[in-house]
């Protein structure tokens, strides 16, 4: 089925996703710093909204990529009674699985669908067009949301009613934050008695505390030094205390989740919002007084 996908907020992950999308799809796209969204339709051909009303006026699906359920939230009131019977949000964010139930709770008062689809695979996985996609809502719009996420998807699941994806999606990245501490408190007190951070994740991803922090991201930018920037802390330290929310009102233990949050939490106010999520080893580094390498 031909769509007309509206797609807000080409960010570090949202603008190669909405590359695979415009590639796809008659295309209009919106974001706050209107060059980016001028400088991405030059790029790849598509329309560009003056504003979400006229994004949402113009599309029949619209796509929102954006930092937290509250800017999605600001997004459908200001497009307000624009808003057209038979419409569909699907929402790419990382978000809130309560706010995204109101979200769609609102929407459906008027006739609309919502499905929360947050990914999973970074970057390097939007632009190859290989995300994982967590899919949550009512079948009759999670099939259509299918057709618009599969020019970025290497999987697309349906995990369950609306906000089940944004719970998935925050677990999933609470587990992340959990083996970054983990494996950076180890790897330090390893490197203090001896052994090279080579030597000891060549052992460990042999054997069965390997993750992809030790697999990848260890290997490639702590032991390395270069530290590149894909995913900032601010937004890794935002879901760890989304999952947190989840294991408290479902009554799950969260001891663990929960000094995440305040590792991470702390780690945030030194290294400032522009840090990237595994640069939380640096202050396990500063605090040993080692280099993990």
């Amino acid at each position: 089925m031909a769509h007309k996908v509206g797609f807000i907020g080409l960010g570090a992950i949202g603008r190669p996703i909405a590359v695979h999308v415009a590639r796809a799809f008659e295309t209009m796209v919106w974001n706050r710093t209107a060059q980016r969204a001028r400088q991405f339709a030059d790029e790849e051909g598509a329309a560009v909204a003056d504003d979400v009303t006229a994004l949402a006026e113009w599309a029949d699906v619209v796509m929102t990529c954006v930092p937290t359920s509250a800017n999605v939230r600001e997004i459908v009131e200001a497009v307000g009674g624009a808003w057209r019977e038979g419409q569909l949000l699907i929402d790419l964010t990382s978000g809130e699985p309560g706010a995204s139930r109101a979200i769609a709770e609102w929407l459906a008062g008027r006739g609309l669908g919502f499905v929360d689809a947050p990914v999973s695979g970074g970057t390097s996985g939007a632009e190859a067009g290989t995300l994982t996609v967590m899919l949550g809502g009512e079948e009759r719009w999670v099939e259509p949301a299918r057709e618009v996420v599969a020019p970025f998807a290497g999987m697309v699941v349906h995990v369950g009613p609306v906000g089940t994806a944004h719970a998935l999606k925050a677990i999933n990245n609470a587990l992340l934050a959990i083996n970054i501490q983990a494996a950076g408190e180890g790897l330090a007190a390893l490197v203090k008695l001896g052994v090279s951070a080579k030597t000891a994740l060549d052992v460990i991803n042999a054997s069965s505390g390997r993750s992809n922090v030790t697999e990848n991201l260890i290997p490639e930018r702590v032991v390395t030094r270069a530290w590149q920037r894909t995913f900032r802390l601010a937004l890794l330290d935002k879901d760890v205390g989304v999952a947190l929310k989840v294991l408290q009102d479902t009554g799950v233990p969260h001891a663990a989740t929960g000094l995440a949050k305040e590792v991470f939490g702390a780690g945030r106010a030194a290294l400032g919002e522009e840090a990237d999520h595994v640069e939380l080893i640096k202050e396990i580094e500063r605090a040993a007084g080692v280099e993990i390498r």
